[in-house]
């Protein structure tokens, strides 16, 4: 029986060259996309900016809806394909999207680096990336072995086919499906399928290929079970994100113990969040969160 870890815990994006968090305040935050910076809302940063100006290429102007809307003022023309940005051996492209996002989440680093270091040295393994947006996750896993990825959107998934392309991993074994991560998981279970390791980052609210309905709320729960069913003693781990939702990692933990009570390891919880750049002596470094998380990992 998995145990959950009774302290939080933080994992912390410190940037790297495709991304840097250089300032945040007010209600919105100032990014660096490799050479190229913008400006996106945010409400958790409920602090004041520590920078006197914000130069950038464009900013995410929020719609009033308060779950969503708005649009991009561009201060300058860019690249009608977007540009090329890495993360170690993973090569991808950025580009402004109608959801304020830049075709990759960059906070999910550290996680990438947690699940590689839980299946170490193996080529062998077996992993299903859930919501796999654009790929980076799939791409971060395939040098361990087989991976599914599964998104709803028909042009996320040819995205992802197209970073894995750009990174020289196109002849990988990745099964690239655009369909319902419910319906999928649901399929898996009753096909006895197993997998070594589980990622996935549920919307807040979605629409499945079908125009299927997804809201996390209603939908989480069974899909935590399914994927439950598709694990066992000598998987590694499984992974859940969760963004822009009131809800507490505590919650999530609970979810996990209910679910995976069956397998042994440890269940653990907290938030994902990026570290500021240093701006001088005078001012330490902030920590923005972005995201909640539960993961259950099994060290044997």
């Amino acid at each position: 029986m998995a145990a959950i870890a009774s302290q939080p815990v933080v994992m912390e994006c410190t940037g790297w060259d495709a991304y840097r968090l250089l300032d945040s305040g007010a209600g919105r935050k100032y990014e660096a996309f490799g050479p190229r910076a913008f400006i996106r809302p945010e409400p958790q940063a409920l602090w004041q900016p520590r920078l006197s100006e914000w130069p950038a290429d464009g900013e995410f102007i929020p719609g009033s809806d308060e779950d969503g809307g708005g649009r991009w003022h561009l201060e300058r023309e860019l690249p009608e394909d977007g540009w090329e940005l890495a993360w170690n051996e993973v090569r991808f492209t950025a580009q402004p999207t109608p959801f304020r996002h830049l075709q990759f989440f960059p906070d999910m680093a550290p996680v990438w680096e947690w699940m590689r270091e839980r299946l170490g040295k193996r080529s062998d393994a077996e992993t299903l990336n859930m919501f796999g947006y654009t790929g980076l996750g799939t791409l971060a896993l395939s040098g361990h072995g087989k991976v599914t990825h599964v998104d709803a959107s028909k042009k996320s998934v040819a995205q992802a086919r197209e970073n894995a392309a750009l990174s020289g991993m196109g002849d990988r074994p990745i099964r690239w499906l655009v369909d319902d991560a419910a319906k999928f998981a649901a399929r898996e279970v009753r096909r006895e399928r197993r997998y070594d390791g589980i990622i996935l980052d549920p919307p807040k609210f979605g629409r499945g290929p079908r125009n299927e309905t997804w809201r996390i709320e209603d939908g989480l729960p069974d899909l935590i079970g399914d994927c439950a069913k598709l694990l066992d003693e000598k998987s590694a781990f499984l992974f859940l994100t969760v963004y822009a939702v009131r809800m507490s990692s505590v919650a999530l933990a609970g979810l996990l113990d209910e679910k995976l009570r069956h397998l042994p390891g440890v269940i653990e919880h907290g938030d994902l969040a990026v570290r500021e750049e240093p701006a001088g002596e005078r001012h330490p470094q902030r920590l923005m969160p972005t995201a909640i998380f539960a993961r259950w990992s099994n060290p044997g």
